[in-house]
C-alpha cells in the first residue's frame, strides 16, 4: 500500500507540474548532492525519470538539498515525454560543493564509465561522503573497487554464483559481501538491489525511497 500511494502521489505531482526536473534539479540552497546518471540503453527510460530520478529528486528537494545532475557528456537526458534538460558535465563538477554522490540505476545495463566518474566517487568516499548506487549501478562501484570488503546488494542474486542467466562468475565483485537486494550500508556506501524497473519487470521490490532516505541519513544534520 505504501509504496502504491508513492507511486500515485508523484505521478501527479509529474502531471500537475509540481515536480519539474528542471526546476528540482536546480534549487536554491548551499546543500548539494551530485545525482550522477550513467548513459546508455534503458529499457523504459520516460518511466525511470519519473519514478526514479523524479522520486529521488523530490525526497532530496523536501530534505533541503539542491541535486545538480551530471553525466560524462553533459548531454540531456531525454525520453518520449520525460526530459532532463539542464545537464551537467562531470569533467566540470567541482565536488568539494556537494555533500554526497548518488546513481540512479536508470534501467541501464553494464556499460563502460569513463575512469573520470570512477575518480569522482573515489574522492568522495574518501573525503567522508556517502554515495549510494541503485541496482545495475552496483557495478560501477565493484568496477572501482570500493566493494571490496564491503557488504552490498545487487538485483540478480550473487553475483559470484552461476545461474541460468549467468554462466559464470562476475570477477568485479570478487572480494566483497554479497548481501540481498533489499538496501545495504557499509560505511558511506549505500547500495540497492530494487528500483522501478526492477519492480515492474523482475517483481524485485522497487528502492527507491528507501535508498533516498538512507542517503540522506547518511549525509546526516548541516
Amino acid at each position: 500500500m505504501k509504496k502504491i500511494v508513492i507511486f500515485l502521489t508523484v505521478m501527479i505531482l509529474v502531471v500537475t507540474g509540481v515536480i519539474s526536473l528542471e526546476s528540482q534539479v536546480y534549487g536554491q540552497t548551499d546543500r548539494k548532492v551530485l545525482m550522477f546518471l550513467r548513459e546508455g540503453y534503458s529499457v523504459d527510460l520516460d518511466f525511470m525519470v519519473k519514478m526514479e530520478v523524479g522520486v529521488m529528486t523530490m525526497l532530496l528537494k523536501k530534505a533541503g538539498f539542491q541535486v545538480d545532475v551530471a553525466t560524462y557528456s553533459g548531454w540531456p537526458i531525454a525520453g518520449p515525454t520525460a526530459k532532463i534538460e539542464k545537464v551537467m558535465k562531470l569533467s566540470e563538477m567541482k565536488l568539494d560543493d556537494y555533500v554526497g554522490i548518488i546513481i540512479p540505476c536508470m534501467a541501464v545495463g553494464r556499460v563502460a564509465v569513463a575512469p573520470e566518474a570512477f575518480a569522482v566517487v573515489k574522492k568522495a568516499l574518501a573525503d567522508g561522503k556517502p554515495v549510494a548506487a541503485a541496482t545495475t549501478s552496483v557495478s560501477m562501484l565493484a568496477e572501482a573497487g570500493l566493494l571490496k570488503g564491503k557488504k552490498y546488494a545487487f538485483w540478480d542474486g550473487d553475483p559470484l554464483k552461476t545461474t541460468a542467466t549467468r554462466k559464470k562468475p562476475d570477477p568485479i565483485f570478487v572480494d566483497a559481501i554479497y548481501s540481498g537486494d533489499g538496501v545495504v550500508q557499509d560505511g558511506k556506501i549505500i547500495t540497492s538491489g530494487g528500483c522501478p524497473a526492477a519492480e515492474r519487470y523482475l517483481g524485485i521490490q522497487n528502492r527507491t525511497f528507501e535508498l533516498t532516505q538512507t542517503f540522506i541519513a547518511a549525509i546526516g544534520p548541516k
